[in-house]
Protein backbone atom coordinates (compact mmCIF):
# COMPACT_ATOMS: atom_id res chain seq x y z
CA UNK A 1 0.00 0.00 0.00
CA UNK A 2 1.52 3.53 -0.95
CA UNK A 3 1.30 6.99 1.00
CA UNK A 4 1.93 7.70 4.25
CA UNK A 5 1.50 5.92 7.05
CA UNK A 6 -1.26 5.17 9.35
CA UNK A 7 -2.21 7.71 12.44
CA UNK A 8 -3.11 6.23 15.29
CA UNK A 9 -7.02 4.70 15.16
CA UNK A 10 -9.73 6.31 17.00
CA UNK A 11 -12.74 4.21 18.37
CA UNK A 12 -15.47 3.81 16.03
CA UNK A 13 -17.79 6.44 18.01
CA UNK A 14 -14.75 8.71 18.01
CA UNK A 15 -14.79 8.65 14.34
CA UNK A 16 -18.14 8.40 13.89
CA UNK A 17 -18.18 11.82 16.06
CA UNK A 18 -15.77 13.67 14.07
CA UNK A 19 -17.49 13.01 10.69
CA UNK A 20 -20.68 14.50 12.07
CA UNK A 21 -18.95 17.32 13.53
CA UNK A 22 -17.59 18.70 10.13
CA UNK A 23 -14.26 16.45 9.65
CA UNK A 24 -11.95 16.34 6.54
CA UNK A 25 -13.84 14.13 3.81
CA UNK A 26 -13.21 13.51 0.03
CA UNK A 27 -15.23 12.75 -2.98
CA UNK A 28 -13.72 10.49 -5.35
CA UNK A 29 -16.66 9.27 -8.36
CA UNK A 30 -15.64 7.19 -11.18
CA UNK A 31 -16.79 8.98 -13.97
CA UNK A 32 -16.43 6.02 -16.64
CA UNK A 33 -18.44 3.84 -14.76
CA UNK A 34 -21.96 2.82 -16.07
CA UNK A 35 -24.54 5.26 -14.09
CA UNK A 36 -21.41 7.62 -12.40
CA UNK A 37 -21.12 9.71 -15.69
CA UNK A 38 -24.04 10.51 -15.87
CA UNK A 39 -24.93 10.65 -12.12
CA UNK A 40 -22.22 12.27 -10.86
CA UNK A 41 -23.99 16.45 -11.04
CA UNK A 42 -26.82 14.47 -9.12
CA UNK A 43 -24.89 13.04 -6.97
CA UNK A 44 -23.17 16.38 -5.70
CA UNK A 45 -26.33 18.02 -5.70
CA UNK A 46 -27.66 15.67 -3.16
CA UNK A 47 -24.96 15.67 -0.94
CA UNK A 48 -24.65 18.99 -0.77
CA UNK A 49 -28.55 19.22 -0.15
CA UNK A 50 -27.69 16.64 2.97
CA UNK A 51 -25.37 19.02 4.42
CA UNK A 52 -22.12 16.96 3.42
CA UNK A 53 -19.55 19.09 2.42
CA UNK A 54 -15.81 17.83 1.32
CA UNK A 55 -11.87 19.90 1.03
CA UNK A 56 -11.60 17.85 -2.32
CA UNK A 57 -13.95 16.32 -5.07
CA UNK A 58 -11.77 14.16 -7.60
CA UNK A 59 -14.19 13.06 -11.04
CA UNK A 60 -11.72 9.72 -12.55
CA UNK A 61 -11.55 9.50 -16.32
CA UNK A 62 -8.90 7.38 -16.25
CA UNK A 63 -9.30 4.56 -13.91
CA UNK A 64 -5.72 3.32 -14.57
CA UNK A 65 -4.98 6.42 -12.28
CA UNK A 66 -7.25 5.42 -9.44
CA UNK A 67 -3.72 4.20 -6.76
CA UNK A 68 -2.25 7.32 -7.91
CA UNK A 69 -5.62 9.16 -6.71
CA UNK A 70 -5.89 7.42 -3.98
CA UNK A 71 -2.61 7.88 -2.69
CA UNK A 72 -2.95 11.99 -2.95
CA UNK A 73 -6.25 11.28 -1.18
CA UNK A 74 -4.94 9.39 1.90
CA UNK A 75 -2.22 12.49 2.08
CA UNK A 76 -5.00 15.03 2.79
CA UNK A 77 -5.60 12.63 6.18
CA UNK A 78 -9.19 12.60 5.35
CA UNK A 79 -12.03 11.63 7.88
CA UNK A 80 -14.06 10.00 5.46
CA UNK A 81 -13.58 9.06 1.81
CA UNK A 82 -16.85 9.06 -0.20
CA UNK A 83 -16.26 6.56 -3.71
CA UNK A 84 -18.86 6.69 -6.36
CA UNK A 85 -18.42 4.00 -8.51
CA UNK A 86 -18.57 0.08 -9.16
CA UNK A 87 -16.44 -2.62 -7.54
CA UNK A 88 -13.64 -2.05 -9.16
CA UNK A 89 -13.25 1.80 -8.57
CA UNK A 90 -14.47 0.12 -4.80
CA UNK A 91 -11.99 -2.42 -4.39
CA UNK A 92 -9.12 0.45 -5.20
CA UNK A 93 -10.55 2.24 -2.43
CA UNK A 94 -10.31 -0.91 -0.01
CA UNK A 95 -7.33 -1.61 -1.08
CA UNK A 96 -6.08 1.89 0.23
CA UNK A 97 -8.09 2.30 3.54
CA UNK A 98 -8.23 -1.29 4.76
CA UNK A 99 -6.12 -0.18 8.51
CA UNK A 100 -6.60 3.32 7.85
CA UNK A 101 -7.83 5.72 10.74
CA UNK A 102 -10.60 6.94 7.71
CA UNK A 103 -14.16 5.56 7.11
CA UNK A 104 -15.25 4.09 3.66
CA UNK A 105 -18.71 5.38 2.25
CA UNK A 106 -19.63 4.23 -0.84
CA UNK A 107 -22.01 5.48 -3.64
CA UNK A 108 -23.20 2.60 -5.51
CA UNK A 109 -22.54 3.68 -9.19
CA UNK A 110 -21.40 0.29 -11.00
CA UNK A 111 -23.12 -2.22 -12.72
CA UNK A 112 -23.45 -5.28 -10.07
CA UNK A 113 -21.86 -3.29 -7.03
CA UNK A 114 -21.50 -6.94 -4.84
CA UNK A 115 -19.91 -4.84 -1.95
CA UNK A 116 -23.06 -2.40 -1.56
CA UNK A 117 -24.97 -4.52 -1.39
CA UNK A 118 -23.12 -7.06 0.74
CA UNK A 119 -23.27 -3.42 2.90
CA UNK A 120 -27.05 -3.59 3.29
CA UNK A 121 -26.56 -0.24 1.24
CA UNK A 122 -29.64 1.24 -0.94
CA UNK A 123 -28.92 1.12 -4.84
CA UNK A 124 -31.18 4.51 -5.18
CA UNK A 125 -28.58 7.40 -5.27
CA UNK A 126 -30.66 9.55 -2.81
CA UNK A 127 -31.12 6.67 -0.13
CA UNK A 128 -27.39 6.05 -0.28
CA UNK A 129 -26.59 9.63 0.24
CA UNK A 130 -29.18 9.42 3.11
CA UNK A 131 -27.11 6.79 4.57
CA UNK A 132 -23.88 8.78 4.61
CA UNK A 133 -25.73 11.44 6.30
CA UNK A 134 -27.81 9.30 9.42
CA UNK A 135 -25.51 5.86 9.22
CA UNK A 136 -22.87 4.56 11.36
CA UNK A 137 -19.09 3.79 11.32
CA UNK A 138 -18.29 -0.06 11.36
CA UNK A 139 -16.03 -2.60 10.53
CA UNK A 140 -16.02 -5.50 8.12
CA UNK A 141 -13.45 -7.97 7.24
CA UNK A 142 -11.90 -7.50 4.01
CA UNK A 143 -9.28 -10.48 2.17
CA UNK A 144 -5.23 -10.80 1.49
CA UNK A 145 -4.37 -12.52 -1.48
CA UNK A 146 -1.17 -13.80 -2.49
CA UNK A 147 -0.31 -15.17 -5.96
CA UNK A 148 1.97 -14.87 -9.16
CA UNK A 149 2.37 -12.10 -11.54
CA UNK A 150 -0.42 -12.99 -14.13
CA UNK A 151 1.96 -13.07 -16.76
CA UNK A 152 2.97 -16.51 -14.93
CA UNK A 153 6.79 -15.01 -14.29
CA UNK A 154 6.72 -16.39 -10.65
CA UNK A 155 7.45 -13.02 -9.33
CA UNK A 156 5.03 -12.74 -6.53
CA UNK A 157 1.82 -9.50 -7.12
CA UNK A 158 2.58 -6.50 -5.76
CA UNK A 159 4.71 -7.50 -3.06
CA UNK A 160 3.45 -10.55 -2.64
CA UNK A 161 -0.29 -9.56 -1.43
CA UNK A 162 -3.55 -7.79 -2.48
CA UNK A 163 -6.03 -6.45 -0.32
CA UNK A 164 -9.54 -7.22 -1.81
CA UNK A 165 -13.27 -6.27 -0.88
CA UNK A 166 -15.36 -9.03 -2.00
CA UNK A 167 -14.01 -11.97 -3.91
CA UNK A 168 -11.32 -13.96 -5.90
CA UNK A 169 -12.66 -16.22 -8.58
CA UNK A 170 -11.12 -18.40 -11.07
CA UNK A 171 -12.59 -19.80 -14.20
CA UNK A 172 -15.16 -18.66 -17.02
CA UNK A 173 -15.74 -15.93 -14.91
CA UNK A 174 -12.50 -14.78 -15.35
CA UNK A 175 -13.01 -15.16 -19.47
CA UNK A 176 -16.34 -13.41 -18.73
CA UNK A 177 -14.76 -10.08 -16.86
CA UNK A 178 -11.82 -9.87 -19.92
CA UNK A 179 -14.67 -10.27 -22.85
CA UNK A 180 -17.83 -8.86 -21.88
CA UNK A 181 -18.28 -5.38 -24.59
CA UNK A 182 -18.46 -2.24 -22.43
CA UNK A 183 -20.93 -0.95 -24.78
CA UNK A 184 -23.51 -4.41 -23.98
CA UNK A 185 -22.59 -3.50 -20.27
CA UNK A 186 -23.55 -0.54 -20.44
CA UNK A 187 -26.46 -1.22 -22.30
CA UNK A 188 -27.70 -4.52 -20.31
CA UNK A 189 -25.80 -4.27 -17.01
CA UNK A 190 -25.59 -7.30 -15.18
CA UNK A 191 -27.16 -8.93 -18.26
CA UNK A 192 -23.85 -8.39 -20.28
CA UNK A 193 -22.25 -11.08 -18.13
CA UNK A 194 -24.62 -13.94 -18.59
CA UNK A 195 -24.84 -13.25 -22.49
CA UNK A 196 -20.97 -12.89 -22.59
CA UNK A 197 -21.01 -16.63 -20.47
CA UNK A 198 -23.29 -18.27 -22.15
CA UNK A 199 -21.38 -17.62 -25.53
CA UNK A 200 -17.95 -18.52 -24.10
CA UNK A 201 -19.64 -21.65 -22.16
CA UNK A 202 -18.86 -24.08 -25.16
CA UNK A 203 -15.12 -23.14 -25.40
CA UNK A 204 -14.52 -23.21 -21.90
CA UNK A 205 -11.99 -26.05 -20.61
CA UNK A 206 -12.68 -27.79 -16.91
CA UNK A 207 -9.82 -27.72 -14.48
CA UNK A 208 -8.71 -29.64 -11.46
CA UNK A 209 -8.23 -27.79 -8.28
CA UNK A 210 -6.58 -28.23 -5.15
CA UNK A 211 -7.84 -26.43 -1.78
CA UNK A 212 -6.68 -26.60 1.44
CA UNK A 213 -7.96 -24.98 4.30
CA UNK A 214 -6.11 -26.15 7.77
CA UNK A 215 -6.43 -29.53 7.73
CA UNK A 216 -8.90 -30.14 5.16
CA UNK A 217 -8.10 -30.71 1.42
CA UNK A 218 -10.61 -31.18 -0.96
CA UNK A 219 -9.84 -32.01 -4.73
CA UNK A 220 -12.60 -30.95 -7.37
CA UNK A 221 -12.72 -30.47 -11.43
CA UNK A 222 -15.26 -27.66 -12.04
CA UNK A 223 -15.55 -24.87 -14.80
CA UNK A 224 -15.63 -21.76 -11.78
CA UNK A 225 -14.12 -21.58 -8.03
CA UNK A 226 -14.87 -18.79 -6.04
CA UNK A 227 -13.88 -17.09 -2.83
CA UNK A 228 -15.72 -14.84 -1.06
CA UNK A 229 -15.56 -11.92 1.43
CA UNK A 230 -18.00 -10.56 0.85
CA UNK A 231 -22.03 -11.29 0.52
CA UNK A 232 -23.04 -11.41 -2.90
CA UNK A 233 -21.96 -12.12 -6.85
CA UNK A 234 -23.25 -11.14 -9.80
CA UNK A 235 -25.37 -8.83 -7.68
CA UNK A 236 -27.46 -12.11 -6.17
CA UNK A 237 -26.77 -13.55 -2.51
CA UNK A 238 -24.46 -16.40 -2.01
CA UNK A 239 -26.44 -17.44 1.22
CA UNK A 240 -29.04 -15.80 3.92
CA UNK A 241 -26.01 -15.80 6.70
CA UNK A 242 -23.04 -14.83 4.49
CA UNK A 243 -21.95 -11.54 5.37
CA UNK A 244 -18.55 -9.07 5.24
CA UNK A 245 -18.48 -9.16 9.02
CA UNK A 246 -18.80 -12.81 9.95
CA UNK A 247 -14.97 -13.09 9.90
CA UNK A 248 -15.17 -16.05 7.13
CA UNK A 249 -14.18 -16.67 3.64
CA UNK A 250 -16.64 -18.67 2.23
CA UNK A 251 -15.07 -21.02 -0.57
CA UNK A 252 -17.79 -22.45 -3.14
CA UNK A 253 -17.30 -24.50 -6.55
CA UNK A 254 -20.40 -23.96 -9.30
CA UNK A 255 -20.89 -27.40 -11.21
CA UNK A 256 -18.73 -30.26 -12.02
CA UNK A 257 -16.27 -30.88 -14.87
CA UNK A 258 -19.64 -30.75 -17.32
CA UNK A 259 -20.57 -27.82 -19.18
CA UNK A 260 -24.10 -27.92 -18.70
CA UNK A 261 -23.56 -28.39 -15.41
CA UNK A 262 -22.32 -24.81 -14.69
CA UNK A 263 -25.48 -23.26 -16.37
CA UNK A 264 -27.85 -24.73 -14.17
CA UNK A 265 -25.74 -25.09 -11.02
CA UNK A 266 -25.16 -20.97 -11.66
CA UNK A 267 -29.14 -21.20 -11.93
CA UNK A 268 -29.61 -22.91 -8.76
CA UNK A 269 -27.21 -20.63 -6.79
CA UNK A 270 -28.85 -17.29 -7.89
CA UNK A 271 -31.97 -18.43 -6.97
CA UNK A 272 -31.30 -20.08 -3.64
CA UNK A 273 -29.08 -17.93 -2.51
CA UNK A 274 -31.19 -16.12 0.05
CA UNK A 275 -32.53 -19.64 1.07
CA UNK A 276 -28.89 -21.46 1.47
CA UNK A 277 -26.77 -21.40 4.10
CA UNK A 278 -23.10 -21.17 4.83
CA UNK A 279 -23.65 -24.61 7.24
CA UNK A 280 -24.06 -26.61 4.23
CA UNK A 281 -21.84 -28.96 2.28
CA UNK A 282 -21.00 -26.64 -0.71
CA UNK A 283 -19.81 -24.27 1.38
CA UNK A 284 -16.23 -24.64 2.92
CA UNK A 285 -15.54 -21.84 5.54
CA UNK A 286 -12.63 -20.70 6.60
CA UNK A 287 -10.26 -17.66 7.37
CA UNK A 288 -7.22 -19.04 5.35
CA UNK A 289 -6.83 -21.09 1.79
CA UNK A 290 -4.35 -22.42 -0.30
CA UNK A 291 -5.74 -23.11 -3.97
CA UNK A 292 -3.07 -25.19 -6.46
CA UNK A 293 -4.91 -25.38 -10.37
CA UNK A 294 -3.75 -27.70 -13.19
CA UNK A 295 -3.68 -25.94 -15.37
CA UNK A 296 -2.42 -23.02 -13.22
CA UNK A 297 -5.13 -20.62 -13.98
CA UNK A 298 -5.34 -16.69 -13.69
CA UNK A 299 -7.24 -15.17 -10.86
CA UNK A 300 -9.93 -12.08 -10.87
CA UNK A 301 -9.52 -10.34 -7.89
CA UNK A 302 -12.59 -8.05 -7.52
CA UNK A 303 -13.14 -7.94 -11.13
CA UNK A 304 -9.47 -7.11 -12.21
CA UNK A 305 -6.95 -10.01 -13.05
CA UNK A 306 -3.97 -9.67 -10.37
CA UNK A 307 -2.26 -13.19 -9.97
CA UNK A 308 -2.02 -16.80 -11.14
CA UNK A 309 -2.22 -20.01 -9.05
CA UNK A 310 -1.43 -21.25 -7.05
CA UNK A 311 -2.94 -18.46 -4.41
CA UNK A 312 -3.40 -17.72 -0.56
CA UNK A 313 -6.78 -16.08 -0.03
CA UNK A 314 -6.95 -15.09 4.06
CA UNK A 315 -9.45 -13.18 6.15
CA UNK A 316 -8.36 -9.57 7.67
CA UNK A 317 -11.08 -9.31 10.52
CA UNK A 318 -12.76 -6.17 10.99
CA UNK A 319 -9.99 -4.25 9.11
CA UNK A 320 -12.47 -1.50 7.15
CA UNK A 321 -14.24 0.57 8.38
CA UNK A 322 -17.27 1.54 6.67
CA UNK A 323 -20.69 3.94 6.76
CA UNK A 324 -23.29 1.71 6.75
CA UNK A 325 -27.24 2.08 7.76
CA UNK A 326 -28.06 1.67 11.47
CA UNK A 327 -29.85 -1.55 10.77
CA UNK A 328 -26.70 -3.40 10.01
CA UNK A 329 -25.28 -5.39 12.24
CA UNK A 330 -21.85 -4.79 13.34
CA UNK A 331 -20.42 -7.43 14.92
Amino acid sequence: MDGPGPRAMRSKSQLQAAIRDGGRAVLVVNARSRRGRRLFDRARELLDAAGLRFVETVPVTDPARLREIFTGVLALEPDLVVVGGGDGTVAEAVSHLAHRDAALGVLPLGTTNNFARSLELPLNLKDAVAVLRDGKVADVDVGWVRGTRPDGSGAETDGGRLIFANMVSLGLSVHVAQHVPHGLKRVLGRGAYALTAAWLLPRHEAFRATIRAGDRVQEVTTHQLNVANGAHHSGQRIARDASPDDRLLAVYRLGDERRLRLASATARHQLTGPWRSLREDAFLTTDEVHIATDPPLQVDVDGEIRGRTPVTVRLLGNALRVIVPQSFVDT
